[in-house]
């Protein structure tokens, strides 16, 4: 098995869009409710550190980076999605995107990658540690999802090269 770390294309779409529709009805990835439409996922991310684990040719996961404000002053901070699809959970893609996400965002700038995570992810969580995160602490019921309050962590990594 040899996964291929590439840039995500606009032709990408639909596969990233799959997966993350599988985040979505897993109740643990998201709060999401739907899949945005390309325009306005392409609207609410970075135009760099935009990945897809390919594996034998189709995309089996994604990574993207969004800004956390329009504040000049935080303009080193981003918040990371990683999302790998049902499938192919288990076999280190996760990782790879990460880790791949993490050297792009440090090759444009930024110097803190944060990410909120629910606490019932726990392969999420041991995933964002393996990769240098750490917790900060737990948002008590942050936002609701499908009427239900949830709580996320808080986690960051912070760059030994950019920002220092």
């Amino acid at each position: 098995m040899t996964i291929h770390i590439d840039a995500m294309t606009p032709a990408d779409w639909e596969p990233v869009r799959t997966i993350y529709l599988e985040g979505i009805a897993s109740g643990q990835a998201t709060f999401e409710m739907e899949a945005p439409s390309w325009q306005e996922w392409d609207a609410g991310h970075h135009p760099f550190a935009r990945q897809v684990a390919r594996l034998d040719g189709r995309v089996v996961g994604w990574a993207a980076l969004s800004p956390v404000s329009r504040r000049r002053c935080y303009a080193g901070v981003a918040e990371v999605s990683i999302y790998v699809g049902a499938a192919s959970r288990g076999r280190g893609i996760g990782q790879q995107l990460l880790l791949a996400a993490i050297a792009e965002a440090e090759r444009h700038g930024i110097w803190t990658l944060q990410g909120g995570t629910f606490p019932e992810n726990e392969a999420s969580r041991r995933l964002q540690r393996a990769c240098g995160f750490r917790e900060l602490g737990r948002r008590e019921r942050i936002a609701q999802q499908q009427g239900v309050w949830r709580d996320t962590i808080l986690t960051e990594r912070r760059s030994p090269v950019v920002g220092t």
